[in-house]
């Protein structure tokens, strides 16, 4: 599938408050920091696994972050509840509403799901399947 998901940032401290925060309901941790020598930023991963991860970093083009137009990073939740939770918590750590919790039967039966824009205009989705 993939191997780790990477999104600019312009406001690195309020950024990786707001995944903290917002992460933590879906059991994820945040990663120790080591100098890989590329620029200042965080990660997060599923204790005891090594892969995937999702990070949060300043550009290395050194330029201005920016939201892409059509791009969306969906999160695996175990349950609804922790959908609910994810995008609770989104919306109160500066988060915009995409898309309140709930069933989307045109996705699939039992795919229940929530969108959201984080501080900085990136559309995140919270997902549940009873398929998985």
């Amino acid at each position: 599938m993939f191997s780790h998901i990477q999104l600019g940032t312009r406001d690195l401290p309020r950024m990786i408050a707001f995944y903290d925060a917002v992460l933590t309901c879906l059991g994820l941790e945040r990663l120790p920091q080591v100098d890989d020598q590329g620029p200042e930023g965080a990660g997060w991963q599923t204790p005891g696994a090594e892969w995937p991860q999702f990070y949060v970093q300043r550009p290395y083009d050194g330029q201005p972050a920016s939201a892409g137009n059509g791009t969306q990073v969906s999160f695996a939740a175990q349950g609804p509840d922790q959908v609910q939770a994810a995008w609770g918590t989104a919306l109160r750590h500066g988060g915009s509403d995409e898309g309140a919790p709930g069933p989307r039967p045109q996705y699939g039966a039992g795919f229940y799901a929530a969108y959201c824009r984080d501080p900085e205009g990136n559309k995140l989705c919270f997902v549940f399947s009873q398929d998985w």
